[in-house]
């Protein structure tokens, strides 16, 4: 046999994917995983930019969390788990960023974000509620609660209320705002491969280049960073906040119903995930594995002071441009976010991004995740020429929207005066009136092929 025929036999064919990536050889292995990596981090360490948590933290609980998932679901699903967008309206009412000395929204609120993760902690505890509930009656039984027509306008909801937000960081630079939101959307259209799944990290990489080049980069924290140091900061931990106060009961009233959203965005990404793969990881290892998944490491990111994890949709891209389906490369992506996490400097670099563009990057996104809830409603085809549907959706929305606007709903209990949040009594209001009309005919398609669900994708 030549060298060449020797050659290509020992060469996998990736036509049709590959599920073992040693077969490429450990280089290939390593460089995937960092292509992963860079897929997941423009868009986590926006979150903590946007809400003031450490981009380190953040960092920690997206490695350990993803690796947690993966434990848990027997190491089948490559999924990697970073930091959900959907809890930023909560993180917004519940702990919005104080001012500065220049009056740019800039400083961590210290005082309530861990009451914040805390009410993080707990709302992924509704996931392993919902874990068991899907063991004990049945996937369908339990969607049946919650369709479409509930969970999509409470996510258009939830970016209507961050919008004004992104529109008040946009107005301390305008020349680097409008680049960053140019650019994640050329790269987001025009783009081809790598350049199109990065749209949010080449967005923050060029309009930081501009401010660069403006001086409106301050590096004062940067130079007196650390290399090496631990990424767990006591002043978030949700884990000491977890009390009586009021202040921890508003929280979670605010931020815990939002997981009846994330929940449905984490069947859609596990659908959209097992296409790609080729496998139905809905039924094996079972969505109620990846809900126990993606909830314990919820919990564990909010008791450690980290955002809400969540299954990321630019993993999955990844994974249908290489075919590369081995989830041993997500956790090894896992362990590199890890290791970048216990290094304050990285961390200093990261929050010397300029508020401006944060409010060119959110601008597109806080659109993205009203629009996404658009997408939800019309590709599951809710009927709003059903009454009961639309009376459902405008309740909904006139209910995050209006009750926002006044701070929401205050009322006393034993003594205890307790906030509802807009989203908390959108959700409520929706789950209520879906179960009370009648007419509510959705079924949620388990993997059989029947049912309305099968195109679910939050």
């Amino acid at each position: 046999m030549s060298e060449e025929k020797k050659q290509a036999s020992q060469t996998p064919d990736q036509s049709q994917g590959v599920y073992d990536a040693m077969t490429l050889g450990k280089p290939r292995v390593l460089v995937l995983s960092l292509q992963h990596m860079f897929a997941m981090f423009g868009a986590t360490v926006l979150v903590p930019l946007t809400t003031g948590l450490s981009v380190s933290t953040t960092l920690l609980c997206a490695g350990l969390g993803t690796l947690l998932f993966h434990l848990i679901t027997r190491g089948k699903v490559p999924a990697f788990l970073g930091s959900s967008f959907a809890y930023l309206g909560g993180f917004a009412i519940v702990a919005p960023k104080l001012l500065d000395a220049n009056g740019q929204q800039t400083v961590s609120n210290t005082e309530m974000l861990p009451y914040a993760c805390a009410a993080v902690a707990l709302s992924g505890l509704v996931y392993v509620l919902f874990s068991l509930l899907i063991t004990v009656f049945g996937i369908r039984r339990i969607m049946k609660l919650f369709p479409p027509v509930v969970t999509g306008p409470i996510i258009i909801a939830i970016g209507l209320i961050l919008a004004p937000s992104a529109i008040t960081n946009c107005e301390t630079n305008w020349l680097l705002a409008f680049v960053a939101l140019g650019t994640v959307i050329v790269c987001n259209i025009w783009g081809k491969g790598m350049v199109k799944i990065l749209p949010i990290l080449l967005g923050i990489l060029v309009s930081y280049a501009v401010a660069l080049v403006t001086g409106a980069v301050d590096f004062s924290t940067v130079a007196d960073a650390a290399w090496f140091g631990i990424p767990l900061h006591p002043q978030a931990m949700g884990l000491f906040a977890i009390d009586g106060s009021p202040e921890f009961i508003s929280a979670v009233l605010t931020i815990v119903p939002i997981a009846l959203a994330t929940m449905m965005e984490h069947i859609g990404d596990i659908a959209s995930i097992s296409a790609t793969a080729g496998k139905n990881f809905i039924r094996d290892p079972g969505l109620n594995r990846t809900l126990m998944g993606d909830g314990l490491a919820t919990t564990m990111a909010g008791l450690l002071g980290g955002p809400a994890n969540t299954t990321y949709g630019e993993n999955t891209g990844v994974l249908a441009l290489t075919k590369i389906y081995d989830p041993l490369v997500i956790r090894l992506a896992a362990v590199f976010a890890l290791i970048l996490s216990f290094s304050p400097k990285f961390d200093a670099i990261i929050n010397s991004i300029p508020a401006g563009i944060i409010g060119g990057i959110s601008f597109v996104l806080y659109g993205m995740i009203s629009a996404i809830g658009v997408r939800n409603v019309v590709e599951n085809q809710v009927d709003f020429t059903n009454s009961r549907n639309l009376i459902i959706a405008a309740v909904i929305l006139v209910c995050a929207l209006g009750f926002n606007s006044v701070g929401g709903l205050t009322f006393v209990v034993a003594g205890v005066s307790i906030n509802l949040s807009g989203l908390a009594i959108a959700a409520i209001a929706g789950i209520l009136l879906n179960a009370l009309l009648p007419g509510n005919t959705y079924e949620f398609d388990d993997g059989t092929g029947t049912g309305e669900g099968a195109s679910l994708r939050i």
